[in-house]
């Protein structure tokens, strides 16, 4: 357990008014900061009502008190809480009060960090505290209970515990050179590796749907200027969130909209529309729409149904690559009479008719983005997860195909061995067992203040 000289304060509830607000603390002069304040120092795991006393004695408010003792509590130090009226004054006189007894305010996510650090949880299940607390929808704050409560964890322990044991059975190979790799080793050998594979593929797939719930799915709105792209996002958005102007260029950097989709969180990026420009600030915004695009999920290619250059749209997917989420969408049929919804029996690619300006065939779009996101499985084996996560994955994916080869081709069991051991290593940074301080900085600066 790591040991700290100092005790860690913060206002643990959000700002504003409410009927009650939190003074956490975390250290070891925790009992002695609440003995002070109190009067009384509660047991351990007892909650008190009592006063709240300032330095010359007079009763700042009352509430409740509540210690828990190192190691039994979720740091793993000692833990005080003063539960009061929650009014941002007071709040700000108990914690200056707690201050002025030696604690030090806490950095966002600190409370956490200790946590961490004191292995009372692993890194997933800290991420999981910030995203539960973040979470926009139901699927995402179940998905982040199911982290926080280790689920994430445990398929990664138990691909661990697989990859150890197929490191042991290649080593224990090293200690006999000589002799010859029989039939009967090399299958076991290939089932364990099939087994790996097995486990690493079903955790990408699970970790890649909880990515969508964490981040949101990400859709870019992409098309010449004039196209409607601002006029759609301001429909899905259901708000006047882009400004739309029959000027083309009128969009010269992106703009971002949070919607929801079936319980699911859509960031919807309305670009700079595509063309040759004049200046220098339009051709950023078009450098830019094209950036979005690559790292986007799904991408709506939207064109004028009336201007006839569908071939520039097709040159804009060609660019985009085959294995991009697309939808051709065509716009402006209230100008010519077609109808809305999606095209039927069009099996080379998804093509949707609407008016982004009557709204008529944007049902059909929404549909089309639905099926585009329930075709990942948010089901209860679903957990919350990040692109941090799925990076180690791939990269994991990457160092056991080597592996893999390096025996099948070369039976280099050397090499072999050298790439399980870098699979273990990496692994172990999705979780924190292996991770670097500055990683740690960056995850834990995300957290709010008191958690």
């Amino acid at each position: 357990m790591t040991e700290y000289i100092d005790t860690i304060a913060a206002i643990a509830t959000p700002p504003g008014q409410g009927g009650v607000g939190i003074v956490k603390l975390s250290g070891p002069d925790s009992s002695r900061i609440i003995t002070a304040m109190c009067r009384i120092r509660p047991a351990h795991h007892q909650c008190r009502y009592t006063a709240f006393y300032d330095e010359q004695g007079r009763v700042l408010d009352r509430g409740l008190a509540l210690f828990f003792q190192g190691p039994d509590s979720h740091t793993g130090e000692d833990i005080a809480e003063l539960h009061g009226h929650g009014g941002p004054v007071v709040m700000n006189l108990l914690l200056q009060r707690v201050l002025s007894l030696g604690a030090r305010y806490a950095r966002p996510g600190e409370f956490s960090e200790r946590a961490f650090l004191n292995n009372k949880i692993d890194l997933l299940q800290a991420e999981a505290v910030a995203d539960l607390i973040t979470s926009v929808s139901e699927q995402a704050a179940l998905s982040a209970v199911r982290s926080m409560e280790g689920m994430f964890s445990s398929r990664l322990d138990e691909l661990m515990k697989k990859v150890v044991e197929l490191r042991v059975f290649v080593e224990a190979m090293l200690d006999f050179p000589e002799e010859e790799i029989d039939s009967l080793v090399e299958t076991e050998l290939q089932d364990r590796l099939s087994e790996c594979r097995r486990y690493l593929a079903d955790i990408s797939a699970r970790a890649h749907a909880g990515r969508l719930l964490a981040e949101g799915l990400k859709i870019a709105i992409i098309g010449k200027p004039n196209a409607g792209k601002s006029s759609l996002l301001n429909r899905l958005a259901e708000v006047d969130r882009a400004i739309v102007s029959p000027m083309p260029g009128t969009t010269r950097d992106t703009i971002e909209q949070l919607i929801l989709v079936d319980g699911m969180p859509v960031n919807v990026i309305d670009t700079a529309g595509i063309r040759e420009a004049g200046n220098l600030i339009e051709q950023e915004g078009i450098r830019r729409a094209r950036e979005v695009a690559e790292n986007a999920d799904v991408v709506i290619l939207i064109t004028d149904v009336n201007a006839g250059d569908f071939q520039d749209l097709e040159t804009i997917a060609a660019d985009l690559g085959s294995r991009k989420n697309l939808l051709h969408v065509f716009n402006k049929i209230d100008l010519s009479g077609h109808a809305p919804g999606k095209l039927q029996g069009s099996t080379e690619m998804r093509k949707v008719y609407i008016s982004a300006k009557t709204g008529a065939g944007v049902d059909a779009l929404k549909q089309e983005i639905k099926n585009i996101v329930t075709g990942s499985d948010y089901s209860e084996n679903t957990f919350i997860a990040h692109t941090r996560h799925l990076n180690v994955l791939r990269d994991a994916g990457m160092i056991l195909e080597q592996a893999t080869k390096q025996f099948q081709q070369h039976h280099a069991i050397e090499l072999f061995a050298d790439d399980l051991s870098k699979l273990q290593r990496i692994l172990g940074e999705i979780t924190g067992e292996y991770t670097a301080d500055d990683l740690l900085s960056e995850i834990f600066s995300r957290f709010c203040i008191g958690k």
